[in-house]
């Protein structure tokens, strides 16, 4: 891996100028640069990859790497550049000059018309991208750009979801993923497949400006963000007299707990919040309060069949995807023979099954008891260190993006880790490394016996024959160990 540079004004990184950094956050740092030839305002987003659990900074990091070239059009940031996490990793992307939606929520409440304006330039930019085939999935104030020549521009992709390529997000991470004020009840019950949660999320930004609150607080335990699935909010007309029944109507049918009751597309909400006087106004108009006890516990118990048809939609779709065949590559010193044969026998399986994705996965083991650190003797983040030698590994096979996703596990139980994986990602072979037999091994057991005796699909075991300096340290380290 390429020692990263060190970013700072004056510095010169593959052509660009770095100017003043403008944004320093937990995700990702923002800096101001320039190049000859762009004539446009420029800026560098650099994910902050720091000691600890920064597993999602990285994973998002290679998500929005991967949707943000695809992108076009006035909805989104331009895409100049994306540089690889095996050297110095970054986006190069148009600055966009506006205002920052998250500045006007202290103007707060707003006027009626003011609400629908705003709410129709990011229902359009949603159209936008969801015809691209993109969920944003992180509809937040602070994610969304008035441009100066009025268009709504939506910013921040490392939680979104591209259809036509693998969620590296809902592969690695089974919690609800986005924020929690504005998460939808499908992000919460782990399904990041339906553009309908991106109008929640739009329906939960009506909702503050229309009222200067938020609908369920700031949840900060998943206890409370399930609520959003049985318990409606406080009727916007209740909190802001002001509020015409025809938007609490649109809010409040945005807000609709199960997604088949809200609007089934960004168009058609788009429409509404530009023709007020043509809303359809239902009972949603005339509330003035919250649903009564009996209603919320009769959506308290649905919501467990709701939690139950979300898997059984994402097995369903599973079954149509195509297969995924999971290499358990080790890249621990000495495997690298086996690194090779595994590689060859990946090249083999994906021959003769067209349309198969490839996971590269490995899992880098945890201490049950004590630290657990971070960084090599060199300084570099392990992680991140895994990360690019999953990427060498799988160079030559010259697979595409969408053809190989690549996931770096931290488990104290590999065989646990993969078998947990191959689960909950439905996947359809596993391939995995294995030395000659072992005494050592028989005894004691090995990650592969573990994964052959336990994984939900087939297991293909790949060896190469150990030689005798093996056989003999082997042997030794049994007498030693007092075994028979």
């Amino acid at each position: 891996m390429a020692a990263r540079q060190q970013l700072q004004t004056g510095t010169v990184l593959d052509g660009f100028t770095i100017g003043e950094k403008i944004h320093s956050g937990g995700m990702a740092s923002l800096w101001r640069v320039t190049k000859p030839g762009i004539d446009i305002p420029i800026v560098m987003k650099v994910p902050t990859i720091l000691d600890g659990e920064d597993a999602t900074i990285i994973v998002g990091f290679e998500m929005e790497a991967m949707i943000l070239p695809r992108l076009s059009g006035v909805h989104v940031p331009k895409c100049l550049a994306v540089k690889s996490i095996a050297e110095q990793p970054y986006v190069v992307m148009e600055y966009i000059q506006g205002t920052n939606l998250l500045s006007l929520l202290d103007e707060a409440p707003l006027a009626p018309a003011r609400v629908a304006q705003i709410g129709a330039k990011i229902a359009a930019a949603l159209v936008d991208l969801h015809r691209q085939n993109v969920l944003h999935l992180d509809i937040k104030p602070s994610n969304i750009m008035l441009r100066e020549s009025g268009e709504a521009a939506l910013i921040d992709f490392g939680l979104s979801r591209h259809l036509e390529l693998p969620d590296l997000l809902e592969e690695e991470f089974h919690v609800p993923m986005g924020t929690g004020p504005y998460i939808s009840p499908e992000q919460v019950l782990h399904n990041r497949t339906d553009p309908r949660s991106d109008i929640f999320s739009l329906g939960v930004l009506l909702y503050h400006f229309a009222t200067k609150v938020r609908p369920w607080g700031v949840p900060k335990f998943n206890r409370a963000l399930r609520a959003r699935l049985w318990r409606d909010p406080v009727p916007p007309r209740k909190l802001n007299p002001e509020v015409p029944p025809w938007l609490q109507e649109i809010i409040l049918r945005c807000l609709e707990p199960q997604a088949a009751n809200r609007y089934p597309t960004a168009a058609q909400l788009l429409f509404d919040l530009q023709h007020p006087e043509e809303v359809r106004l239902t009972e949603r108009a005339e509330r003035m309060a919250a649903s009564g006890f009996w209603t919320t516990m009769r959506r308290r118990f649905r919501s467990a069949a709701m939690d139950t048809e979300q898997v059984q939609q994402l097995e369903e779709r599973t079954v149509t995807t195509a297969p995924i065949v999971l290499a358990a590559v080790d890249l621990s010193e000495g495997m690298e023979q086996l690194a090779v044969a595994l590689r060859r026998e990946a090249a083999r399986v994906l021959h003769f099954v067209p349309g198969a994705r490839l996971a590269c996965v490995n899992v880098l083991k945890l201490n049950r008891i004590g630290l657990n650190y971070s960084r090599d003797e060199q300084g570099r983040n392990i992680h991140v260190t895994r990360l690019v030698e999953l990427k060498e590994w799988a160079r030559p096979l010259g697979l595409g993006t969408g053809e190989v996703t690549f996931h770096v596990l931290e488990s104290p139980d590999p065989g646990a880790s993969l078998i947990d994986f191959a689960k909950s990602n439905n996947v359809d072979q596993i391939l995995i490394c294995a030395r000659g037999n072992s005494n050592l091994r028989r005894y004691l057991g090995s990650i592969s016996s573990k994964v052959v005796a336990e994984a939900p699909c087939t297991v293909t075991v790949v060896r190469v024959q150990a030689s005798a300096n093996e056989i003999i340290e082997e042997l030794d380290t049994l007498e030693q160990a007092g075994m028979p």
